[in-house]
């Protein structure tokens, strides 16, 4: 049936028998830097590629701080921490999202509370999280309680799902209106814009992820931005098991977390940081040729970049008119040794979070039926 489709994909990854989703690419200071720790013995959190790290980071994304992390994940969690959310508070986030997002909020003791996304970004839907203001909550003294559990309602995290821009203008007025903490779960989203401004650094704070399956990974890692020194500070201290800085005794202030990133990943990160922008380049290219390919096909519709924003097409997206057409699709790819992907399973699905808030999720159930992600990789 997607004959066609198929072979365009084929054609555009000619040079692989199999077509992974999105893998990582290495043409550059790879190997130096790697045996640059080796060489020097450098290869846990304490070198100065973790440092080198973190003013590359701040030089693309024009944060004023950048901590470096071994993980999305742990980032996110340290995020959430040095805001104070405990198990006192609840964190509205969206339901379309890899579920790292919902667990970070979980390891806080916070609950989440799951909304719906928005047609057109694909991240927390505006419309969704104003509606459910308006309509189970109540403020006092200058923060917002749920009517049904009255926990204090204190930050909302929004993820760019697959590196698009979420609608910033509208969610940071509603969160400014409410009092409530905006974090950027950034994760997927290196090298993409709102308003000529890199994502994850409009909010309160935001995260970027290296996994290995990021448009540029050291294997692992991850990173906070931030525009206030003092957040900045209590997240690295709490991603050094929050050490007291001594010559040699080892003092502990706190209970906190061995998160902060090792050398030899940052090493790989900084080689991989100096090819972003043939990355983001090559990446577009490989967009507009689906975005023309796709355009007047019967079955789906190709997901777009919204206005006022560029995204670096972490994933490419396409949406079916029917959960049929969408699986048979995925299990011709299959056949053909092109590994697309649906998109994943709503968080609120997932039997560990069935029991949290959500608004019905009537377009994420939608979605979670007919989305599928492309072949995204770098293409040499």
């Amino acid at each position: 049936m997607f004959e066609k489709e198929i072979n365009f994909i084929k054609e555009l990854f000619s040079h692989k028998k199999e077509i992974a989703l999105h893998e990582p690419c290495f043409i550059g200071n790879e190997k130096k830097y790697l045996e640059h720790c080796i060489d020097t013995g450098f290869v846990s959190s304490v070198g100065e590629f973790v440092h080198k790290f973190e003013n590359k980071i701040k030089q693309i994304t024009n944060s004023p701080f950048v901590v470096a992390t071994n993980s999305g994940t742990s980032a996110l969690h340290l995020a959430l921490l040095a805001y104070d959310i405990n198990e006192d508070n609840e964190v509205i986030t969206q339901a379309i999202s890899f579920v790292a997002t919902a667990n970070a909020i979980a390891y806080t003791g916070a609950k989440p509370i799951f909304l719906d996304v928005d047609k057109e970004s694909l991240s927390l839907d505006p419309k969704a999280l104003e509606n459910f203001l308006k309509e189970n909550t109540y403020q006092k003294e200058q923060k917002t309680f749920n009517k049904k559990t009255h926990k204090h309602i204190k930050t909302c995290v929004i993820m760019h799902t697959f590196g698009l821009a979420a609608k910033l203008k509208e969610l940071i007025k509603i969160c400014q209106n409410y009092h409530l903490i905006l974090i950027e779960d950034s994760a997927e989203a290196l090298g993409s814009t709102y308003n000529n401004k890199a994502l994850g650094t409009l909010g309160a704070c935001g995260i970027l992820s290296f996994n290995g399956n990021k448009i540029v990974t050291g294997g692992c890692g991850g990173a906070v931005l931030c525009n206030d020194d003092d957040i900045a500070k209590k997240i690295k201290h709490l991603s050094t098991t929050a050490k007291i800085n001594h010559p040699y005794e080892y003092e502990h202030d706190l209970i906190a977390y061995n998160y902060r990133l090792c050398n030899i990943n940052a090493a790989l990160l900084l080689a991989q940081l100096e090819n972003l922008e043939f990355f983001l380049k090559n990446k577009r290219e490989l967009t507009m040729l689906y975005k023309n390919f796709f355009k007047n096909n019967e079955f789906l519709t190709f997901v777009d970049e919204i206005s006022n924003s560029k995204s670096n097409f972490w994933l490419n997206a396409l949406i079916f008119k029917d959960e049929n057409l969408r699986n048979i699709f995925i299990k011709e790819c299959f056949e053909n040794n092109i590994f697309v992907r649906p998109v994943w399973k709503s968080l609120a699905s997932l039997k560990m979070y069935k029991n949290c808030q959500n608004d019905g999720l009537a377009y994420t159930k939608i979605l979670e039926k007919t989305l599928v992600n492309l072949p995204s990789s770098v293409r040499l």
